[in-house]
């Protein structure tokens, strides 16, 4: 990140508010040309720093109100199982977040679902699809206190 100067953080801040800014918007809120905007932009794009611009939606207008944190353990730790593992979960569109773990466990996942219900649907349908876990805890978000897809991308 050392290759940032102060108007790179500065648009990157502003796209993270809101990606739907035009160039001459962003460019007036950092206070250059139109011209020198836009060549920051595409370096920005072009060096992998802006991985894309999104919308990003109301779970709860969606319906869409459980969050459940899963936590998953293992009996195998080798490539292949891990490469049909991670296939097989990135093919459910109810996860929205998945990590390879340290510590006690070896995954997680976050869910996001329109109840309990839903979320039962879900978890019989790893279980049935996942060979190879060990134990499976869930936990479900009880309130919403931060939620932000901002990167701190500094002064």
């Amino acid at each position: 990140m050392s290759s940032l100067d102060r108007y790179d953080r500065q648009l990157l801040r502003l796209l993270q508010q809101d990606a739907s800014q035009s160039v001459k918007q962003l460019a007036e809120a950092v206070n250059l040309s139109t011209t020198p905007c836009w060549k920051r932009l595409k370096r920005l794009a072009d060096e992998g720093y802006i991985r894309a611009r999104v919308a990003l939606l109301d779970p709860e207008k969606l319906g869409l109100g459980l969050s459940v944190f899963v936590q998953l353990k293992t009996r195998s730790h080798n490539n292949a199982w891990l490469e049909d593992f991670a296939r097989k979960v990135m093919g459910f569109e109810e996860v929205v977040e998945f990590y390879r773990m340290s510590g006690e466990w070896d995954y997680m996942l976050r869910v996001v679902v329109r109840d309990i219900a839903a979320y039962d649907a879900f978890y019989k349908r790893l279980i049935a699809s996942v060979d190879g876990l060990s134990d499976i805890s869930s936990n479900f978000a009880m309130e919403q206190i931060k939620n932000t897809t901002a990167l701190p991308v500094g002064y």
